[in-house]
């Protein structure tokens, strides 16, 4: 994050080295290399972090609440709903402004989400969720195609950018425009994370535990909506940083949980998009590439190989664990395991049935 903030404030035209940064902050309005850092450079960073941290956020909320890998804001129509909702309105030539475009998104994630659990029969089923979700994804996009059919050539530019995810001309206006709904989502994260880890469980074992499963996850897709539409009101469906941003944080702590990832996750998802973002301001100068299509450029084939990877990873220690509780040698043929030698009180009996034998000589 931090080569890659010193990049992005660095490079361009002019260009700023790195000892003369603190200078051109200070000399804000004084100065053309105070201007361009303090008033494009600095903005396009912050927005950059701020949106990848709740992409990398949400995206670890969707797949733990769905217990699915795959299970990311392109798949279940939210993104693609809140592409729709800020949309619509600028093919129709109607003029809105711009503090109401999140809530535009907000709408059309709204409308994404719904009818993804809606469809699938209010998140029963998590694989059934996401089947839905990949559907009306489908379908919003088919509308979202209509609309660019339907536009003139000016606001299809426009849309075709915005389509892609850009971070392009963006101001201060945009960062502070972020905030109010960071406000309301961080602490529906904070006590939102701790039920995550037991949906992971399954929905029986979270129903015992007291968790009524279809609930939660219904909560876990309005806390990703109110990550994922402002974001996408301001920069656009920024593809792939739902998907990898969790997937980076489960590699630094594969026996952790929902709890420990969550910042990671955010921290991994600001980087992805700080990273993606100079490639995209410089590498086709003085020309700006959308930066969504960078993190999709750069996050499938990272997605695909951390796949690859946490399936050949070898077996965690506590499978390692019970395997090594189940192939201990056998005592003598013809006898059972006396309950009173030490380490067999939670062992099974052969039929599946607890060794209530042994929990009684404990208690004796």
């Amino acid at each position: 994050m931090a080569v890659a903030s010193g990049c992005a404030l660095s490079l361009g035209t002019p260009y700023v080295p790195l000892h003369r940064l603190p200078g051109a902050l200070r000399d804000a309005d004084s100065t053309l290399a105070g201007i361009v850092v303090t008033e494009l450079r600095l903005p396009r960073l912050v927005l950059a972090l701020a949106a990848g941290a709740c992409l990398g956020a949400a995206g670890l909320v969707l797949q733990e609440a769905l217990r699915n890998p795959l299970a990311i804001p392109e798949m279940l129509g939210v993104s693609s709903g809140a592409a729709f909702g800020v949309a619509a309105p600028l093919v129709l030539a109607v003029s809105i402004p711009a503090a109401v475009q999140p809530l535009l998104a907000i709408g059309g994630a709204v409308l994404g989400g719904g009818l993804t659990l809606l469809a699938a029969g209010l998140g029963r089923s998590p694989s059934a969720v996401l089947l839905t979700g990949a559907a009306v994804a489908a379908a919003l996009q088919a509308a979202l195609l209509v609309l660019m059919v339907m536009a003139d050539q000016l606001d299809l530019q426009l849309i075709y950018r915005y389509l892609l995810g850009s971070l392009s001309a963006r101001t201060w206006d945009d960062v502070t425009g972020l905030w109010p709904w960071l406000l309301v989502a961080v602490p529906a994260l904070v006590l939102c994370a701790p039920v995550l880890s037991v949906l992971r469980l399954g929905d029986e074992d979270a129903e015992a535990l007291g968790v009524r499963a279809q609930r939660a996850r219904v909560a876990a897709l309005a806390i990703a909506i109110v990550l994922i539409a402002p974001v996408t009101a301001v920069c656009g469906p920024v593809a792939w940083v739902g998907f990898l941003a969790p997937h980076l944080a489960r590699r630094l702590d594969p026996a952790g949980s929902a709890v420990g990832w969550l910042p990671w996750s955010a921290a991994w998802g600001a980087v992805v998009v700080a990273v993606a973002d100079v490639p995209a301001r410089l590498a086709l100068a003085p020309v700006e590439t959308p930066v969504g299509a960078w993190t999709a450029l750069l996050g499938v084939p990272a997605g695909v190989a951390l796949l690859r990877s946490g399936r050949r990873r070898p077996t965690a220690p506590r499978a390692a664990g019970s395997a090594a509780v189940s192939l201990e040698p056998p005592g003598p043929r013809g006898t059972e395991p006396s309950p009173e030698t030490p380490g067999h009180g939670h062992r099974q009996e052969p039929g599946g049935e607890p060794g209530w034998a042994a929990e009684a000589g404990e208690a004796r």
